[in-house]
């Protein structure tokens, strides 16, 4: 018997307009179990996937909002959005909220490393969700494919060139579709409560073999430009990040360079009974992300 056929009531997936978020939405739909998407925009989720799915509107900045998206869920998938670093008042007091919700599992999308690396948030809320009294599991991905469509992409569109400080370091970079598989399963299937997973892409590349294959996949050429640390935090509060996600994005960049996120796991294709999902297969499955037309 799966955990989610114990249980009435949806499977709540906060994040749920995010690459994260949607492919958790997306995977546990086709597992045909009831699934609440939460976000800050509920018209642009129904948008997104249709009128009938159950939405409701997220704000992890309003209090207010956690009764109606917890009410009668017995599972939540929680994701970071970026752009919060204060996760007490907000995400750790979503986790309060909870426990009064009668939640009994939560499932967060943390990052690897967070265990022990106290500069990110993740790993405050992973302590307070290990204090919470609620069930949980742990996923720890490393660099997501989906970074080279989203925080890479302006470079990319606009100079060809994919600009970061990792120097010669290799990346298992992780499609957000494994993710979502992963924590599918973790979901609705026994034996997940308590364990911690990082979750990496079948192969670790460096950059400029990515900008390789881009170029392949792309038919134009696609460098790497190596950053410094601080040319890189510059750049991105040149782009509008603020302060505290420019630095923390500096800082799990430059551990690119001590190899950080190198390490090739076999979690995904143990899980899921397949390989994961390669950079190839991403940058085939989205070529018209970097078109230059796209960005007019």
């Amino acid at each position: 018997m799966t955990v989610a056929s114990q249980h009435a009531g949806p499977i709540v997936v906060s994040g749920a307009l995010g690459n994260v978020g949607s492919a958790v939405v997306q995977a546990l739909s086709e597992r045909e179990v009831a699934v609440r998407a939460a976000d800050i925009a509920p018209d642009a989720l129904t948008e997104r996937f249709g009128p009938e799915l159950d939405v409701a509107r997220l704000d992890f900045g309003d209090a207010a909002t956690f009764g109606p998206v917890l009410e009668g869920a017995k599972s939540v998938f929680l994701i970071r959005p970026p752009a919060i670093s204060r996760v007490g008042p907000t995400l750790n007091r979503f986790i309060d909220a909870a426990v009064e919700a009668g939640v009994e599992h939560v499932v967060f999308s943390s990052v690897a490393g967070a265990e022990s690396n106290r500069i990110v948030p993740h790993h405050r809320v992973e302590k307070h969700l290990l204090q919470s009294g609620l069930a949980w599991t742990m996923l720890r991905p490393g660099f997501f494919s989906q970074n080279i469509g989203s925080a890479y992409r302006q470079d990319i569109v606009e100079d060809d060139r994919i600009f970061i400080p990792a120097g010669e370091g290799k990346v298992a970079f992780i499609d957000a579709r494994d993710i979502g598989d992963v924590a599918a399963l973790a979901l609705t299937e026994d034996g997940h409560r308590g364990q911690a997973y990082h979750l990496t892409g079948p192969e670790a590349m460096a950059i400029d073999e990515v900008a390789a294959v881009m170029s392949d996949v792309l038919g134009r050429t696609i460098r790497y430009e190596p950053a410094s640390a601080l040319g890189y935090f510059r750049h991105l509060r040149s782009q509008g990040l603020v302060v505290v996600q420019a630095v923390v994005q500096t800082i799990l960049h430059v551990g690119l360079r001590k190899g950080d996120a190198e390490p090739v796991t076999d979690t995904v294709e143990r899980s899921l009974g397949r390989p994961g999902r390669t950079v190839r297969e991403y940058v085939t499955d989205h070529a018209g992300t970097w078109s230059v037309s796209s960005s007019k």
